[in-house]
């Protein structure tokens, strides 16, 4: 049974904020799953607009946002994937222009995926309503507001894969 000093370290590590209640968790997970909806739509149909997969989208995103250059080997690996089914998500991608292989200069066996410049500009145009509500709702807020807001989805996305891809806690 959780304790008032449990209570209180948690709070600690929260800058002396309490825990959520129940109802502030249900609030967020309904505008979790609405702002989810939304998303998955835009990108169904810039999947569908280009005769991609959903994964192939998600793909896409992992190497645009990959710090490094992507390889296959780790796109399998974000995208919990088969090897086979990498290749044919790349190859899909490779046909339809959006991303290039290239073959590292020291060591040929590596491929290094990068995403097509006329590719990236096609997909910022599709995704500009995106870009334009968020920044509509980002000039709602102000900066230690939105440091927190940041903050919460680091940690929320940092939870997220501390239980991997079958959700497991």
């Amino acid at each position: 049974m959780a304790t008032a000093d449990d209570a209180e370290r948690q709070a600690a590590g929260r800058g002396g904020i309490p825990a959520p209640e129940a109802a502030d968790l249900q609030a967020f997970a309904v505008q979790l799953r609405r702002m989810n909806g939304e998303i998955n739509r835009m990108v169904h149909g810039f999947a569908l607009r280009d005769g991609l997969h959903v994964t192939d989208v998600q793909a896409l995103a992992a190497i645009l946002d990959s710090d490094e250059p992507m390889t296959p080997g780790r796109l399998k690996e974000h995208l919990g994937l088969t090897s086979g089914a990498v290749t044919a998500c790349v190859d899909r991608l490779e046909r339809a222009g959006h991303v290039t292989r290239v073959r590292e200069s020291s060591d040929r066996r590596v491929v290094h995926l990068y995403y097509a410049a006329d590719a990236k500009t096609a997909a910022r145009t599709y995704f500009r309503p995106l870009a334009q509500a968020a920044g509509s709702a980002l000039s709602r807020f102000e900066g230690p507001e939105l440091a927190a807001a940041l903050r919460f989805l680091t940690a929320l996305n940092e939870e997220l894969a501390l239980r991997g891809i079958s959700g497991r806690p």
